[in-house]
């Protein structure tokens, strides 16, 4: 799945426009790169097309623990969007971020995040 082809999914998935699936795309995959330990950020990053990458780049600081409510209040400020459309945002994109990796990596990745995130990917269709 190229870039594109995630947006678009995500845009469909959440009935906003192009433009806001890209936007909540990046802003929930910083958000995701804060809460996941540096190496798993990188590992998961290495799955995803180039210019999604590039979100799930970390800086030397420790992993942050939150929980999704906090990821949707970070997403909706990082966008602009309102909240509920940050949380159908969120759960688009971990739906479709399990759809474009292996299931070995998301597993890697929900087993850091917890069950609360990977419920969120569930509630999509």
């Amino acid at each position: 799945m190229d870039d594109r082809e995630f947006f678009q999914t995500v845009a469909e998935r959440t009935q906003l426009s192009r433009q806001e699936a890209a936007d909540v795309t990046r802003a929930t995959l910083e958000t995701l790169a804060a809460r996941l330990s540096a190496g798993e950020a990188r590992d998961l990053a290495q799955e995803l097309p180039g210019h999604l990458r590039e979100s799930l780049r970390r800086g030397p600081e420790e992993m942050e623990i939150f929980d999704p409510e906090e990821s949707v209040r970070r997403v909706h400020l990082r966008t602009g969007l309102s909240e509920p459309e940050a949380d159908r945002g969120v759960r688009a994109v971990l739906a479709t971020l399990r759809e474009a990796v292996s299931a070995e990596e998301y597993g890697h990745a929900m087993s850091q995040l917890g069950g609360e995130f990977a419920r969120m990917a569930e509630s999509v269709r």
